[in-house]
């Protein structure tokens, strides 16, 4: 439920390792994203984003009672390997067992699914670089990014060439297939409680 600001070094050290960087967050109050050596502040998220947030948890908690997949908030923190990304997903889901790095349970390195509620400061970076590093993710199947500004969702979705496909839904009168997780949930439901300006 974070949106990340404008990269910004947030200590004097220009590079970090790894282990540094889980060192100081671990011990942080406030979280921060990793890549690639630096290290980038994340800010708190507006009224419209944690409404959707909570929303869309209970939704996912609901609907996936009884399945092997669980729901998780913002403050499990997701990893991949292959680019050194650390960030905190608004949601990410879970099939399976949950994998860890280095069997540390604050790292998740498996979501099967992904939703980032768009905020104007981060909705360029989700839509754009994060969903770049997320394709790194070898279980990721579904990238849902959830507008808080006004009724639009898009959900990528990996086809069975392994090429991402989009598919927008702009109405509240319908519902968000996630074929992954063979669940829908009705968009309205997705909104509820949200106040436009």
């Amino acid at each position: 439920m974070h949106e990340l600001r404008e990269p910004v070094a947030v200590y004097g050290k220009k590079k970090f390792s790894i282990e540094e960087y889980l060192e100081i967050e671990n011990s942080a109050l406030e979280k921060s994203e990793f890549y690639k050596g630096e290290i980038f502040a994340m800010s708190g998220a507006g009224l419209n984003h944690n409404t959707i947030a909570v929303n869309m948890l209970i939704l996912l908690h609901q609907k996936l009672k009884g399945k092997n997949c669980r729901p998780f908030g913002s403050d499990l923190r997701a990893h991949i390997e292959k680019n050194t990304l650390f960030t905190y997903p608004d949601i990410s889901v879970v099939c399976g067992k949950v994998e860890t790095l280095n069997d540390d349970e604050m790292n998740m390195l498996n979501p099967s699914v992904i939703i980032e509620i768009l905020s104007p400061s981060s909705k360029n970076y989700d839509r754009g670089d994060k969903f770049k590093l997320y394709r790194d993710i070898a279980t990721l199947k579904e990238y849902v990014l959830i507008d808080s500004e006004s009724i639009n969702i898009e959900a990528w979705r990996i086809n069975n060439d392994d090429h991402w496909e989009l598919e927008e839904y702009t109405t509240s009168d319908v519902e968000i297939n996630f074929p992954s997780l063979q669940i829908s949930l009705k968009i309205m439901e997705v909104y509820e409680g949200v106040e436009w300006k």
